[in-house]
């Protein structure tokens, strides 16, 4: 059984008019006239048939950038990215995003992007800043005569 989320979802960027008569020219193109149902394609049409379009809508070239500058952002605050495990454990944190890289759209990679160069002007990860050494909490004491009441 065929997931055929990635099919609408690049439809639908470039959907000018009825999205059903598009699908159905879509499919009888990559199909050779076969057929005008998603269903009944091989897997490798269907792969060709969402390739082309997620390069024609420019969808695929936008996530990437996005992708690219998220990382390079990560890195710079002193993620390692080299280390998807880490990755995904960063951006899974809800006061991040609360979920795994990969899942993330543009408008998401675009709120990520400004989340991490808001914590890059406050400092970085885990940023506090250093007490001075006159702020050090100092304690006083005074020495009380012990006596009797005030009696000599």
């Amino acid at each position: 059984m065929r997931d055929y989320h990635r099919f609408y979802a690049s439809l639908r960027r470039i959907a000018v008019g009825d999205a059903d008569d598009m699908k159905a020219a879509l499919v009888g193109s990559f199909t050779d006239g076969r057929t005008t149902h998603l269903h009944e394609m091989t897997d490798a049409e269907y792969a060709a048939m969402c390739a082309s379009l997620e390069e024609r809508s420019g969808w695929k070239s936008e996530l990437k950038k996005k992708r690219s500058v998220c990382l390079r952002l990560m890195q710079q605050l002193g993620v390692d990215t080299t280390d998807w495990a880490r990755v995904n454990a960063f951006c899974s944190d809800p006061r991040i995003a609360g979920k795994v890289f990969a899942k993330f759209g543009v408008a998401e990679l675009d709120a990520l992007q400004v989340k991490l160069r808001a914590i890059m002007r406050k400092g970085g990860l885990g940023a506090m800043k250093a007490p001075s050494p006159g702020s050090q909490p100092r304690a006083e004491y005074m020495v009380l005569p012990i006596g009797n009441g005030g009696e000599a």
